[in-house]
């Protein structure tokens, strides 16, 4: 046989940014495929939500309502699961600015949860995985979500692209350090896809025609699209790739 197993049974997956767009469809997806969740976010009424989605699926499913900014709750609650052996490092934000103008509290705080927030996640959960008796048998996946702006540059994306390149290489160090206990390390890069972070841009039809025209196939990604990437990323069927992307963007950084 050659097709390599998508299933996630007996596998628990900690997903940040869970209450709405890609967390929301991330978490769901894992469900799906198998897994039981740990999901996190600011907001319990989303929590909630994806909770009882998950549940119906007969997955377990734990909720944290957290900033992931606050290093001490993030710690303590990775600290209090008996396991994890997928990250999906999906909590982010982006303030559209043009370079002269950035402010610097703005570029401060994009820092922080983009950057210092996905690496201090990303090194608990790490360092959890890694007690794991079985761990090197069993593997790991760190999923860090990236953009197609961790590869090309954007108008009134600076530090959207600052922060986005440093986590493309971030991950590729991580995944050297971590491949020794076969915890693979990888990102997802998804072009624009309708959430409520990308929403209240995509209002202005001009920008909406913009982006479109950068797209070769003519088209947003659909939150599936990278679902279902970063479900294929966690799973046995990728176990032989790590510190790379997956690009979702439908060809724009092709160009």
């Amino acid at each position: 046989m050659f097709l390599k197993n998508h299933n996630l049974k007996n596998k628990t997956a900690l997903v940040t940014g869970a209450g709405k767009g890609l967390g929301r469809a991330c978490a769901i997806a894992l469900a799906e495929a198998g897994a039981n969740l740990i999901i996190v976010s600011r907001t319990k009424k989303d929590l909630d939500e994806v909770s009882k989605k998950i549940k119906k699926l007969k997955r377990k499913c734990k909720c944290y309502v957290c900033d992931i900014t606050n290093y001490d709750e993030i710690k303590r609650i990775i600290n209090k699961q008996s396991r994890i052996d997928i990250l999906i490092n999906n909590a982010g934000n982006n303030i559209p600015e043009h370079f002269t103008k950035v402010k610097t509290k703005n570029m401060e705080y994009l820092v922080k949860i983009n950057t210092m927030a996905t690496f201090n996640l990303a090194q608990l959960c790490a360092l959890k995985m890694i007690k794991s008796k079985n761990r090197k048998k069993i593997g790991g996946s760190i999923v860090n979500m990236s953009s197609q702006m961790g590869h090309v540059g954007g108008p009134i994306r600076s530090v959207y692209n600052m922060t986005k390149f440093g986590l493309e290489g971030l991950t590729k160090g991580m995944s050297i350090d971590l491949a020794k206990y076969n915890i693979r390390v990888n990102t997802v890069c998804p072009t624009f896809v309708v959430t409520p972070m990308t929403s209240k841009f995509l209002k202005s039809k001009k920008f909406k025609k913009e982006v479109l025209g950068n797209i070769p196939l003519g088209r947003f990604a659909e939150l599936s699209d990278v679902a279902t990437a970063a479900v294929f990323l966690a799973s046995d069927a990728a176990s032989m790739i790590t510190g790379t992307s997956l690009l979702v963007d439908g060809g724009w950084t092709a160009k």
